[in-house]
């Protein structure tokens, strides 16, 4: 018989059971490649919002443990926007909302300047002619209209305050998507935060290389010590949501393949319990004690390949799934690409690996009469 048919023999020998550590090998690759697509999701559509915008350098407030939290006089984006090599400078205020009437809470709000460029980079689903500056009034994301359904020129109610919908927007960020926009002046009075922001999007001249932008940084921190200006990838990378969500992706995904090099060991050394009188007859033919531990450790390593294809697969639908979903619409867009499959695919086999080492030890250091007495 062939190595290779011999090794699936034994595989199918108990169905019932390969099928449960199958299942529960699968269950571990899916929240792995599950979790690990939604966290690179969350930073990718993180990433788009200073991306579709073309930003270069993002200036928050020094020693902010929350750099989303942080506070920035205004009046430093005109200070920014006059340094040589920066061509415009816009001060964006962040906080999270919520929609009573709707129910819908935690909504994240964008205060923008009225006439910004930032602006620009919107496409409008659909929008109201001539509203007056005076007048309150946000913008919807795609995806914030769709799940609370209101639609530009209709009213929402905000501290107890009707407020106009003039317009609904489309952006290259997921996130955005499920924000809403108000006029920067009216943002600050609803939070208590006159003429500050969180952060400031600096758009560096075309022709600038690598050297000027260092100098233009250096440039903004002597405006002011306390501020913190870096480039839109430093940003993202060094913050603390991003560090957070990150973590809490791989430690949950740890849980899950410890249950399953639990349940893989499990199986295994069941199975060469089993088969002790077999592998005995095997080593009395003349299979050298690596070729034993090379079978126990392949038959492992086939059940984790298998398992990781199916995760993968489960992953994606149920992912896909959710993110069609009203719920998360809008907060939810995992990116399941080469680089997460090729990671679940890795720590499949590293749970293979470790779930037979045990297994595969004891079967090649069966004598052959030791397994006959065991008869």
């Amino acid at each position: 018989m062939h190595f290779t048919t011999f090794l699936i023999k034994n595989l199918t020998r108990r169905p019932f059971r390969t099928s449960l550590t199958l299942l529960a090998l699968a269950t571990a690759i899916a929240a792995v490649v599950a979790l690990l697509g939604i966290t690179k999701g969350f930073v990718y559509s993180f990433e788009e919002v200073y991306s579709s915008h073309a930003i270069d350098i993002v200036v928050s407030r020094q020693g902010s443990a929350d750099r989303l939290s942080s506070s920035v006089d205004q009046s430093f984006a005109d200070e920014i926007s006059q340094i040589p090599g920066v061509l415009r400078a816009a001060g964006v205020l962040l906080d999270t909302l919520s929609l009573e009437e709707q129910e819908v809470y935690g909504v994240p709000a964008m205060g923008i300047e009225p006439n910004s460029w930032l602006l620009e980079d919107y496409k409008f689903r659909s929008q109201v002619d001539e509203v007056s500056d005076q007048t309150p009034q946000l913008m919807l994301g795609i995806h914030l209209s769709d799940r609370v359904g209101i639609s530009a020129g209709d009213k929402i109610e905000l501290f107890g305050e009707p407020y106009l919908v003039s317009g609904v927007f489309e952006s290259r960020s997921t996130w955005e998507n499920g924000s809403m926009i108000l006029p920067l002046e009216q943002l600050q009075t609803l939070t208590d935060r006159s003429g500050q922001v969180t952060y400031i999007n600096v758009v560096l001249d075309r022709q600038i290389d690598g050297s000027r932008a260092d100098r233009v940084i250096q440039a903004i921190e002597l405006l002011e010590p306390k501020l913190l200006p870096l480039t839109t990838d430093q940003f993202v990378s060094t913050d603390t949501r991003m560090q957070v969500a990150s973590a809490m992706a791989w430690m949950t995904s740890m849980i899950a393949l410890v249950i399953g090099a639990i349940s893989t060991l499990n199986t295994m050394m069941t199975s060469v319990l089993e088969r002790t009188v077999e592998i005995g007859i095997l080593r009395a033919i003349g299979w050298r004690r690596w070729r034993v531990a090379k079978m126990v450790l392949m038959e492992s390593l086939v059940l984790a390949v298998v398992a990781s294809l199916l995760g993968s697969l489960a992953a994606v639908i149920a992912t896909h799934w959710l993110s069609q979903s009203t719920a998360a619409a809008g907060l939810l867009s995992p990116v399941i690409d080469l680089p997460v499959l090729a990671q679940g695919f890795g720590l499949a086999l590293v749970i293979g690996l470790l779930g037979a080492l045990l297994p595969a030890w004891r079967a090649s250091g069966l004598m052959p009469t030791d397994a006959f007495h065991e008869r």
